[in-house]
């Protein structure tokens, strides 16, 4: 098994659930923005990922990592909230919010963040294991 190539799966999931974490953030700061630069309200945003091919071996086996597909807008409407203050209020009153919620945004970040910690935790034992069998050889 050679240690290194599981180091690059490893990678790319590292960083494909980085962008996600980052995405995930933007979200939630933008939860409350009813204004941007379009003149809409915020769209959440949505990552979905895909696989990609890393090594194809002389004996068949490939080996497969995870890397972003796409980001894409969230085309759900976001909730009407009656406030004529507002300064984004139409002529009935009414906002448009961000279609963003913030419970199933936080669900996405712990997720996010277990699978970044589970991969971060394979490369640290390749890690290891790869020293240990350097020890072995001395």
């Amino acid at each position: 098994m050679n240690l290194i190539s599981g180091i690059d799966v490893s990678a790319g999931a590292l960083n494909a659930q980085k962008t996600r974490l980052d995405i995930v953030a933007q979200n939630i700061a933008n939860a409350q923005t009813t204004r941007t630069p379009s003149g809409a309200p915020y769209q959440r945003q949505v990552v979905s990922f895909e696989s990609e091919l890393l090594k194809r071996s002389a004996g068949g086996s490939s080996l497969q990592t995870v890397r972003i597909g796409s980001i894409a807008a969230d085309r759900t409407p976001g909730q009407q909230v009656y406030n004529p203050q507002h300064p984004d209020a139409g002529p009935d009153g009414t906002v448009v919010m961000p279609n963003v919620n913030l419970s199933y945004e936080m669900v996405d970040l712990i997720t996010a963040s277990r699978a970044y910690e589970a991969n971060l935790s394979v490369v640290k034992n390749a890690r290891q294991m790869a020293l240990k069998a350097l020890e072995i050889g001395k």
